[in-house]
């Protein structure tokens, strides 16, 4: 009989000794992947649907849940064969269908021989059916068994004579792996063949990471942390390594108008073995205590239970799926979209604490980035926070938004750092509640506190907010240390925006002209804005860093014609120029509007001169700071 060897890109795979080689190495690929990868290798081009792949591959096993066993026999081929998902050269998927092998394949037959014995099996002449490997034989099951009874006496033999022995101890006893102690949840896949549904795989997976951290004792990595592997088809135990823990939960999620289905499963990183694997499936509106009741199952499997917490609140089903998306739009960056799905969620459900909360960081973040006027948008912060809290005190981030509207509205630390130790104390891995507690110490001059509270927010979320630790030594002055933070940080996120703005604040504030207009640049071009790239560099060709400065009071005053623009954007600006009264009165303008941005005007160098001005000093003590000239 003639067995196929098949041939495509660097690989040669050899259905008879089922084995996959690559320039003739051989590469390490378990039965059921190779299985798969035979099976698609053949098929000349054909699409496989998952279904057709569970019926040939797993019909006649026990499996917990075949769209597990295909996950991860993808997942692992193509770490095999170094293919991307996303460019595809080995396999294709379809999405919502199966999956297609793209690449050409040169057949050979090859004759079975002595030391590579083929099975043969009877296949219909339209199929291709992956060869498997011979069983061993019953002679090699009885030497197997003998050696195994023969280590079994061995054991008992010392432990009667010898007593309590450590190799007796070890034949009889071996050593357990060590507990889990520590948990990433991937991005789960979403399976429902519909890009836009991407808002509930995420937003699930958020709720996950939530609830695990909440009802186990296992440390659960942030958000942030694990969102980087979002179709990231890498090594687990890579992954596991880069993100110190010591488990896996990943999964794929469906979902159509009536119908979701969950998979999930628990992977240990460090040998890349299934600890555990179910699937869910729930009517499209009874979603909302999943993520819960998985959590606890896990919890209960690792035994990391934590202490029960209350009994969960209702929640309407429509108004979670609102919040997931505004959650969803809000990490994309689009606050304006985020604020509808807010706002509808709180429009079905007024009891929704959650809802709230995201309304209240909308208006917040939006005042402190100088996209919101606070004349409009202070009120509507604290009342959706004071409501949130109200709703619900157990909730971090209801805590955190009333944290925030004490300190944006009031500019009142005395009552926002009660608020923003108290998300701590519910969430001591709050990495936002950290960061938050930073902008506060460095408004107060307590730049050491500062500079602690956000390397803690950074040890636990080493992803979020690259550039936030650079800023805090940035608002202390302490360049330098700002400069090395933000290129080390550089190294592994190029193109993070927040970085070269940070990189700009620092050179402006150390006086290099040159570099900052570089950075400017820099940020404009992430943002696909060659008219301003083009402005920037004649700006600064005509007239060095200043016409640059002159060249942004330009681009202000248009922009303000159509949307807000913070007078201390302006304020900042003409004090680089050096122009005393045009600061003072945009200060005094950003004091009656009380804008957020005139709680940090201290740690600016482009104030300085201004120090002896009694003006500013009445400014300064006006909003109740501590001076710090």
């Amino acid at each position: 009989m003639h067995v196929p060897v098949f041939e495509f890109g660097d690989f040669r795979l050899d259905s008879s000794r089922f084995e996959l080689l690559r320039e003739g190495r051989s590469l390490k690929l378990e039965r059921k992947p190779m299985e798969l990868l035979i099976l698609l290798a053949s098929s000349n081009g054909r699409l496989f649907t998952r279904a057709e792949i569970a019926e040939k591959l797993w019909s006649s096993e026990v499996f917990v849940d075949t769209e597990h066993g295909i996950n991860t026999a993808i997942r692992k081929i193509r770490q095999v064969l170094r293919d991307d998902s996303e460019e595809p050269r080995f396999i294709q998927t379809v999405m919502g269908k199966g999956y297609r092998f793209i690449a050409p394949v040169t057949i050979i037959d090859a004759s079975p021989n002595a030391d590579s014995p083929a099975v043969p099996t009877e296949t219909a002449a339209s199929e291709s059916v992956p060869a498997v490997p011979a069983p061993p034989s019953p002679r090699s099951h009885a030497k197997l068994w003998l050696a195994v009874a023969a280590l079994i006496l061995l054991a008992a033999t010392l432990a009667l004579t010898l007593g309590p022995h450590p190799l007796a101890a070890r034949l009889l006893h071996p050593n357990p792996a060590p507990p889990i102690t520590s948990l990433a949840v991937l991005p789960l896949d979403n399976l429902s063949g519909d890009p836009s549904q991407e808002y509930f795989a995420d937003g699930m997976t958020d709720e996950f990471i939530t609830m695990l951290a909440k009802d186990s004792t296992l440390r659960i990595t942030s958000r942030t942390s694990v969102m980087q592997y979002k179709g990231a088809h890498r090594p687990l135990p890579e992954i596991a390594r880069a993100l110190n823990v010591d488990g896996i939960l990943e999964g794929s999620i469906s979902r159509t108008p009536d119908k979701v289905h969950l998979t999930l499963q628990l992977i240990r990183a460090d040998t890349d073995t299934h600890l555990w694997a179910e699937s869910y499936d729930r009517d499209a509106g009874d979603v909302v205590s999943l993520p819960q009741e998985a959590a606890l199952t896990i919890a209960k499997r690792l035994n990391s239970a934590a202490t029960p917490t209350a009994a969960p609140r209702y929640v309407n089903p429509e108004a979670h799926d609102a919040y997931l998306h505004g959650h969803y739009l809000w990490y994309a960056d689009q606050n304006e979209k985020s604020f509808e799905y807010f706002k509808k969620a709180t429009e079905l459900q007024p009891d929704y604490a959650p809802g709230w909360a995201g309304l209240s960081e909308y208006y917040g973040a939006g005042m402190v980035d100088g996209l919101l006027d606070p004349a409009t948008s202070r009120t509507p912060e604290e009342g959706a926070a004071i409501k949130a809290v109200q709703l619900d005190d157990s909730l971090p981030e209801a805590h955190l938004a009333l944290c925030a509207a004490y300190l944006v509205v009031h500019w009142d630390w005395t009552r926002s750092d009660p608020e923003c130790q108290r998300a701590i104390q519910l969430d001591p891995e709050f990495a936002e509640a950290h960061h938050f507690r930073a902008k506060i110490f460095a408004a107060l001059n307590r730049h050491p506190e500062a500079i602690e509270e956000q390397k803690k927010a950074a040890e636990i979320d080493p992803f979020g907010r690259p550039w936030a630790l650079a800023y805090s030594y940035q608002l202390a002055r302490q360049y330098d240390a700002a400069l090395t933070e933000a290129h080390q940080r550089l190294e592994t996120a190029r193109n993070d925006r927040g970085l070269h703005w940070i990189l700009y604040e620092t050179y402006r504030c150390k006086g290099m002209g040159k570099e900052a207009t570089e950075e400017l640049e820099k940020m404009q071009s992430l943002d696909g804005d060659a008219t301003s790239v083009a402005g920037i560099k004649q700006a600064y060709r005509q007239g060095g860093y200043k016409a640059v400065v002159h060249w942004q009071l330009i681009s202000y005053e248009k922009w303000s014609k159509s949307h807000y623009v913070s007078p201390i954007e302006l304020a900042l600006l003409h004090a680089e120029l050096g122009d005393r009264e045009r600061t003072i009165a945009l200060l005094e303008a950003g004091y009656k509007e009380h804008s957020p941005y005139m709680l940090w005007i201290q740690c600016d160098p482009a104030y300085d001169f201004l120090h002896a001005d009694p003006r500013y000093r009445f400014l300064i003590q006006r909003i109740g700071l501590p001076p710090q000239y």
